[in-house]
């Protein structure tokens, strides 16, 4: 008798220890040798049940006041999780934007987030849309008893993080868990780096003009050739030029979160990635085409009090590039475009069966 329950107790054990090893298991990331080491949150470490729950959460509509938006209804996985083609986003009640949507891929990476910098966590970002009026016009309190009456997601959190009591922190969590695993890092730039394709001669050519600091200059904002990221992560004036009356700028920027007078009209520096799929580009999404972006870097840039010093061609308005040289940086662009990226089936909407 004593030597069954024995045989019981050891085999309770062992599947306890494998359900806990399970819940337990860490998101196993990729390994890109080109981009930086990705800083590590401590306190949200990333696990593949974390991450099924985030994606779910990503894609439920729970989280507006009427329970028709959700993270998805702006973050579009084939816009590179952009909500290309609209220049501003319709939140709440169709109530518009007033910046672009950025893209989300390589999040991991960004020190601070939003076009301002106002946060410096994905955790941080997730708080944001749901508490803002005319985005998801709702509550924290709110969507948590929302999530706590379905057996479902109390099944999947006790899954992710081990507990049933169920409150916004391990929500905001969970969500970030998913936003950290959407890499890109499958272009043909990518293959180029690990060997596995070449440029043709034109794409070659437009990287060489990109970096030539007499051509295109774009290396000192978006990095092609000392990381793959295709940002220097940092904030910029890039000659934009939003003054009213001469004087103050339409929209601050990053200026508007610090209080800085010289961070008015920076904002943060967008990734080359991905761009076919992104446009409008800029952060009102002025430009609705990359030859429109050239052609603004190469005849139209305007000097203001906060213009970056970067910014070296701001006295003849422009790097002056020809037809030529602008096709050539084109096809350069295009490298960076990641299919595999926005059609792989681990970020996309796990309610829709595939």
């Amino acid at each position: 008798m004593l030597k069954n329950s024995l045989y019981i107790f050891a085999g309770l054990f062992l599947l306890c220890s494998f359900v806990k090893d399970d819940k337990d298991k860490p998101y196993i990331f990729p390994e890109v040798f080109y981009f930086p080491k990705p800083p590590v949150n401590s306190n949200n470490p990333v696990t593949v049940n974390g991450v099924e729950l985030g994606r779910y959460l990503f894609y439920d509509p729970i989280f507006s006041a009427d329970s028709s938006i959700s993270c998805s209804s702006c973050h579009t996985q084939k816009y590179a999780f952009s909500d290309a083609p609209n220049q501003f986003s319709k939140g709440f009640q169709q109530k518009l934007q007033t910046r672009n949507t950025l893209p989300l891929f390589n999040l991991a990476w960004y020190p601070s987030l939003f076009w301002d910098g106002r946060v410096s966590s994905i955790e941080e970002q997730v708080f944001h849309p749901v508490r803002t009026g005319t985005e998801m016009n709702s509550n924290w309190k709110e969507i948590t008893k929302k999530i706590k009456r379905s057996k479902f997601y109390t099944s999947l959190f006790y899954n992710a993080f081990g507990k049933t009591e169920i409150d916004s922190q391990l929500i905001v969590k969970a969500i970030a868990q998913f936003e950290r695993t959407l890499i890109s890092y499958n272009s043909k730039y990518d293959k180029v780096i690990r060997h596995e394709a070449k440029f043709t001669m034109d794409e070659l050519e437009g990287m060489e003009l990109i970096n030539d600091v007499t051509k295109g200059a774009c290396q000192n904002c978006h990095t092609t050739d000392a990381d793959g990221l295709g940002t220097t992560r940092e904030f910029s004036n890039n000659g934009l030029n939003e003054l009213r009356n001469g004087e103050q700028f339409k929209d601050k920027g990053l200026g508007q979160y610090t209080g800085k007078s010289n961070d008015d009209g920076k904002f943060k520096i967008p990734s080359l990635r991905n761009l076919l799929f992104t446009a409008p580009y800029m952060h009102d999404g002025r430009f609705k085409t990359l030859e429109e972006v050239l052609d603004f870097y190469s005849e139209g840039i305007k000097a203001s009090p906060t213009i970056d010093s970067k910014m070296v061609f701001v006295h003849q308005g422009g790097s002056k590039l020809n037809a030529y040289e602008k096709q050539k940086i084109l096809a350069f662009l295009k490298t960076l475009s990641d299919s595999v990226f926005i059609t792989n089936k681990a970020f996309s909407n796990p309610f829709e069966k595939h």
